[in-house]
């Protein structure tokens, strides 16, 4: 008699695995000095926080998440998006997933904009996070555990619930907002990055957040840049390339894309 493992806890867990595991390739590469936005020296030395405390506030977060994670699915059951011919249907599976990316984007646009511009949660919550300032993909997802429970896990559940998709759904989803989330903050301008091809909202466009002068733009997050169009905080930016290997993103003055 063979031991099965649940879509509920494969959903709950492989997004956890999925950001060490990824976050760890990114590591590896970024001691490749000519794909990096940032030199290591900046990391290391405009960074406000140790990346062991990194590590634990990533963990605990993650903790949340998978609590949240098991008592939605035990709430919600396995019913939603599992009839027959619905499962496996690749147009029911689309139309779900861009649900669900534009729900989760919608949620943490405004949330994070708010956080930004309350200067109460600013200074006590959101600016947790940007004491990296030179970001890293395992610093993704480091946040003050109550910004961690507001934008990402209820921005996730609501996604979950709102695009009607199933556990088993939701495993590839989340697995793939992790990696884009990871890819995001790795600092990191690969060749060859799909990510960069099919996105706006990239590596670049969010390292341009992280820096000062960019506080108050770029805050969407993590798949499209539909909002900031909308209402007006989109900054956009070339790369140029930095004195001594790598990239560096510039915003552009007069807002015109070249």
């Amino acid at each position: 008699m063979g031991f099965a493992i649940s879509d509920e806890m494969i959903g709950t867990f492989a997004p956890i695995l999925v950001y060490w595991v990824y976050s760890g390739i990114y590591v590896v590469l970024g001691c490749f000095g000519d794909y990096r936005l940032h030199s290591k020296k900046d990391e290391d030395e405009k960074n406000l926080v140790s990346k062991a405390t990194v590590v634990k506030g990533v963990l605990l977060q993650q903790i949340i998440q998978a609590v949240v994670a098991i008592l939605l699915f035990t709430v919600t059951g396995n019913d939603g998006g599992t009839a027959v011919g619905q499962q496996f249907s690749v147009i029911v599976l689309a139309r779900q997933f861009v649900m669900a990316m534009l729900v989760l984007d919608t949620w943490q646009y405004f949330m994070h904009r708010y956080m930004h511009h309350n200067k109460f949660l600013y200074k006590h919550i959101h600016s947790q996070h940007h004491r990296l300032v030179v970001p890293y993909a395992f610093g993704a997802l480091y946040n003050h555990p109550l910004e961690g429970l507001l934008l990402d896990t209820i921005g996730g559940a609501l996604s979950f619930l709102l695009s009607g998709m199933s556990p088993r759904a939701s495993i590839f989803f989340f697995s793939f907002a992790t990696i884009k989330t990871v890819d995001d903050h790795c600092g990191l301008w690969l060749p060859g990055n799909l990510f960069h091809v099919f996105f706006k909202n990239n590596t670049a466009y969010h390292d341009i957040h992280h820096q000062l002068y960019g506080s108050k733009y770029n805050f969407s997050q993590p798949f499209f840049v539909l909002w900031d169009r909308i209402l007006g905080t989109y900054m956009p930016y070339s790369l140029e390339k930095r004195e001594g290997g790598g990239f560096e993103a510039q915003p552009i003055k007069d807002g015109k894309e070249e």
